[in-house]
């Protein structure tokens, strides 16, 4: 049978499901991992928020980009990992390199405008040590 006669698509062979679960169960496993380390994270957390009210403002925004900056060290990781597997195009590469280049830079900003340093994101979660 042709191709057109077929619909014009080449054959699955079954390649591009399995690569698909593949990343579906990484991506899986990669969440649960992030859900543990929020659920850790959690007590330690609340007991360091400033309950101040003119505090309040600051203690969200040191939670909130605490949150993001691990979450761009878990997005940058998973994004070494792919590019040493060969799993991402050289167009695919350079977008995400940008992206990742700009959420830091925007990051920076936001510190900077709340008055915080990296190392203000860097929780103490007590006996676990430091987070970031």
């Amino acid at each position: 049978m042709s191709r057109a006669a077929s619909g014009g698509a080449p054959p699955d062979d079954g390649r591009d499901g399995e690569r698909l679960e593949q990343e579906r169960l990484e991506a899986e496993r990669v969440a649960t991992e992030i859900e543990a380390e929020i659920a850790a994270l959690a007590p330690a957390l609340a007991g360091r928020l400033e309950a101040e009210p003119e505090d309040i403002e600051a203690g969200v925004a040191r939670l909130v980009l605490t949150l993001v900056e691990l979450l761009r060290q878990v997005m940058e990781h998973q994004a070494v990992r792919r590019m040493e597997g060969g799993g991402l195009t050289d167009e695919q590469v350079e977008r995400l390199g940008l992206a990742l280049q700009r959420l830091e830079g925007r990051l920076e900003e936001v510190k900077a405008a709340f008055g915080l340093e990296g190392e203000d994101l860097n929780v103490d979660l007590g006996p676990l040590g430091k987070l970031l």
